[in-house]
């Protein structure tokens, strides 16, 4: 039998369509496999792919605090195949901090949605002597005193210059790998404090291992309705929440784009999505429009305060670890 030229072979088997549309959807996560954005990118994809009537899957790109996935994500063909899901820290703050970061956070992409956001929790060692967040500074301002965050740049290294600046002390950072390497020294007593999104720390918090201060924002959690706000208590600029969402590349068709939203809405309106984010304390989900708006607000707002809080990749020193108390 004599070979048939590709085409014709396709037309007899009845294959109609180019074969790109038949490619499944990739959302890019800037972070390893296990996190908050991960678990949240595969909960919309598994939502996401009856709606789309097509094979959604995850890819884990993690490395240079999210710059190399979301960079990666910018340069792909806008077609609505590749897609990004970003944290403010990942897609906002890196993007500042970063040096040569060659994307605009707000003109490189097309906002799809944002599910919601939560304000970041600080939480002590239960045996450090300060009842509450009034007398966690004055004891600042008496003592050394230190706070874990997953390097400089992240948002854990924001919430504690917000901190310094706002209060006037000089609480020093010790750099880990990320929250999960911190906590022990934590709760052994070797770190003083911790700033870092509730999902993480609600669970150590009901079982009495850290002890809650205050909340970066200016709405209480739910979940810790005795814990004040840092607005609450007098510092309106010690805001520092993180936001969960979905990113296409910027030139995305609008027809596409429009599709996704729709999807992507539906998905986080579902139980499943509803009940995660009800549990880790997320809230405010956004449409393109308002999460577009709110990408270029935020982008805003942190190029002044960073550059006011001296927060810089070049240069930055890296503290030893904290010596047994």
């Amino acid at each position: 039998m004599r070979r048939l030229p590709i085409a014709i072979l396709f037309a007899i088997l009845g294959f109609t369509g180019s074969v790109q549309a038949d490619e499944p959807i990739k959302i890019v996560v800037p972070f390893a496999a296990g996190g908050p954005v991960d678990t949240m990118a595969r909960l919309l994809a598994a939502e996401m792919q009856p709606l789309l009537g097509t094979t959604v899957v995850v890819e884990d790109r993690g490395g240079a605090g999210g710059v190399i996935a979301t960079d990666m994500v910018a340069r792909a063909p806008p077609d609505g195949k590749t897609l990004l899901m970003a944290s403010q820290g990942s897609h906002v703050i890196s993007a500042i901090v970063q040096p040569n970061v060659k994307y605009d956070p707000a003109k490189s992409f097309q906002a799809i949605a944002m599910v919601g956001h939560v304000p970041m929790l600080l939480v002590v060692n239960p045996k450090l002597p300060a009842a509450d967040f009034k007398a966690l500074i004055a004891l600042a301002k008496t003592q050394k005193m230190t706070y874990g965050s997953a390097g400089v740049g992240t948002v854990m290294n924001i919430a504690g210059e917000l901190i310094n600046s706002g209060a006037k002390v000089n609480i020093t950072q010790i750099p880990y790998r990320g929250v999960a390497p911190a906590l022990p020294d934590l709760m052994a007593g070797r770190l003083d404090l911790l700033p870092a999104d509730p999902p993480v720390l609600l669970p150590l918090v009901q079982a009495k291992t850290v002890r809650p201060m205050v909340v970066f924002g200016r709405e209480r959690l739910v979940s810790l309705p005795d814990i004040p706000t840092t607005v609450e208590l007098g510092y309106p600029d010690m805001i520092m929440e993180n936001w969960y969402g979905l990113l296409a590349p910027a030139g995305t068709p609008a027809d596409v784009a429009a599709k996704l939203e729709k999807a992507a809405l539906a998905a986080i309106n579902s139980p499943k999505i509803q009940e995660h984010m009800k549990s880790g304390e997320l809230r405010g989900t956004l449409n393109s429009k308002q999460f577009q708006a709110r990408i270029e607000s935020d982008t805003a707002f942190w190029r002044p305060m960073i550059k006011k809080l001296g927060i810089s990749i070049e240069g930055a020193a890296v503290a030893p670890a904290p010596a047994p108390k």
